[in-house]
Formats: C-alpha cells, structure tokens, sequence
C-alpha cells in the first residue's frame, strides 16, 4: 500500500485520509492475527503506540483549526471496538490515547509551527505503524 509523502501541504492534507484507511485495515490485520480471545497480543507495543499519536493528532489538529471534529477519537473508537477484547485491553488503549492528548495539550497553547511539525510526523509515523500492522496479517 502506498502511503502519500508529506513533501508539502498539499500531498500532507491527503494524510488524514490515508491513515484512516491504514487504520482500518491495520485493525481488521490485527484482529485476525491474534483473535479477540488473547488479552496480550506481539503487536502490543505498537498498537499503543498507534494510540497514542491518535490522541496526540486529536489534541494538536483541533488546536490548529483542522476542522476534523471528533474523526480521530471516532478513529480510537473504531480501534478498541476492533482491539477492546477486554476491559483491561480496552483500558491500556484508553490511557495510551489520553496520554498522546494530555502530553500535547501541557505543551501546546496554540498552533505554532512546531505544533504543525508534530502533526505531520505524528501522521507520517501513524501510517507507518498502520501499514506495517496490516502487513503482519496472514
């Protein structure tokens, strides 16, 4: 799968959308990787991860008026809907994504270019993770 480069900001606006669909098919590679019976999965440490920058690209992208409204906590959603076989998986998913939130929203006040800079590595290390998830599958 061929993920778009972040070469300037037009190719960068067509990010969100890629990694959405990463997403999805990272899940659905995950899932059937594992089962929704295994509570502790190999592809643990990058699901959180994942997680995390979600939270993270919810935070920043609001605060620098990309206008997505709750498309990356839906994105979350649709990853414990996907990933949540249990309660405590469910809450590690939880507390990586508000960790990615919280850390952003202590050091960013306002959209600077430093906080756009975090939002393109975010994504671009998102679809990684996300292609490298759907990969794994069988």
């Amino acid at each position: 799968m061929r993920i778009p480069s972040l070469g300037g900001p037009r190719r960068g606006a067509a990010l969100p959308a890629a990694l959405a669909a990463l997403l999805m098919a990272a899940t659905t590679a995950a899932w059937a990787q594992g089962g929704p019976s295994s509570d502790s999965k190999p592809y643990d440490d990058r699901l959180m991860r994942l997680s995390e920058i979600l939270g993270a690209v919810h935070y920043l992208r609001e605060l620098c008026g990309a206008k997505d409204g709750q498309k990356w906590r839906d994105q979350m959603r649709e990853l414990m809907d996907t990933e949540g076989s249990s309660a405590l998986r469910r809450a590690k998913l939880t507390r990586s994504f508000n960790n990615g939130y919280r850390s952003y929203s202590r050091t960013y006040n306002v959209c600077s270019q430093s906080a756009q800079t975090a939002i393109s590595r975010f994504l671009a290390e998102g679809a990684d993770i996300a292609e490298s998830l759907a990969k794994t599958a069988p």
